[in-house]
């Protein structure tokens, strides 16, 4: 079963595999650059099934609707070490 953007924890990096979004949510994720290969990470979930409060590897913050983040693919990305 593919991971889901609902099922991240709280401060960990992902990167968005895929959106299965159309309409009005697919205009919004766009317009806001969440698209395939954007690296994010959830900084705090709201309690009761609310929001998602993530932030982008450009800098941007936005709440992502569970229901949302429901269809949004994603990949765990792997921490480089420093050498």
């Amino acid at each position: 079963m593919p991971a889901l953007l609902a099922d991240v924890a709280t401060g960990e990096r992902v990167q968005i595999a895929r959106v299965d979004l159309d309409g009005e949510a697919a205009a919004w994720i766009g317009a806001v650059g969440l698209s395939e290969g954007e690296e994010l990470v959830v900084l705090r979930r709201a309690a009761l099934g609310g929001p998602l409060h993530i932030r982008t590897s450009s800098g941007g913050e936005f709440a992502v609707a569970r229901e949302v983040a429901r269809l949004i693919t994603i990949a765990v990305v792997k921490v480089r070490e420093a050498p």
